[in-house]
């Protein structure tokens, strides 16, 4: 069968995936410290990968060339921090993550939002899960600031003076393409030896920034441009396979 069937059908089918994962960032375009993805295009000039391949026909020869959609990868660039004035919200101002205790014990990393104080009385994320610092925060306390270097305070009864309930840390991922995304600005790192843990303002890890959130980092211009390119990219892959089909219809018409 002619191979311009299969080298349309792939272009085709990676700009579809091309365009579910920004129609994602565009849906995402008001969320919280949300990071972009991105797709990234791989040239075949070999085998297809097993998951393609068996998409299109099981018993497709590895011999076809065209264009594959293989990865989406996260872009952590710096969101425009928002003034909220809410005490309780927090921002980071850098590379690094907050720090928290997941399910079973296990360590997710978050790019800040809304805290609360849960029912144990730590402070946690708006999710519930406390941060890895398990700051206690005493009943009745009021004025909480969290300062640029991650030290919480607050006042509590009988004392005049602020007092210091804990210390805020970053972790910093060394790949960052190792990171799973749970959502709601939360990750888990692939192996916790990828992570290195440093004070705020230390490391490149960045600083606490109180009363802010970090907003999306989705540019809608940026999106919009990368649309019209899909959609030049998928009527182009569309005149692949018309082209086929009507070189099909040709020789189907010879007689001898």
């Amino acid at each position: 069968m002619n191979g311009a069937f299969y080298i349309g059908a792939t272009g085709l089918r990676s700009q579809e995936r091309a365009l579910d994962v920004t129609a994602n960032n565009i849906a995402n375009v008001n969320t919280a410290g949300y990071k972009r993805a991105e797709v990234r295009f791989s040239e075949l000039v070999g085998p297809l990968p097993a998951e393609v391949e068996l998409a299109l026909n099981p018993q497709l020869e590895a011999q076809l060339a065209g264009v594959s959609a293989m990865t989406a990868d996260r872009v952590f660039t710096q969101g425009e921090l928002r003034t909220t004035g809410q005490p309780l919200d927090i921002a980071i101002e850098g590379a690094g993550f907050l720090e928290l205790i997941g399910p079973a014990g296990r360590n997710v990393l978050w790019r800040g939002g809304g805290l609360k104080v849960n029912e144990d009385g730590f402070l946690a994320a708006a999710n519930g899960m406390p941060l890895k610092a398990m700051i206690s925060v005493p009943a009745g306390a009021s004025a909480l600031t969290i300062s640029r270097d991650g030290v919480v305070r607050a006042t509590v009864d009988g004392e005049a003076e602020p007092v210091e309930l804990g210390r805020i840390e970053l972790a910093v991922a060394r790949d960052l393409s190792r990171l799973t995304v749970l959502g709601d600005g939360a990750y888990q790192a692939g192996d916790d030896s990828d992570l290195v843990g440093v004070r705020p303002g230390e490391e490149g890890g960045g600083v606490l920034v109180q009363g802010a959130i970090e907003g999306s980092n989705v540019s809608m211009s940026d999106e919009m441009v990368t649309l019209l390119m899909m959609q030049r990219s998928y009527a182009a892959n569309a005149q692949i396979v018309q082209a086929g089909d009507q070189l099909m219809a040709i020789a189907n018409g010879l007689r001898r």
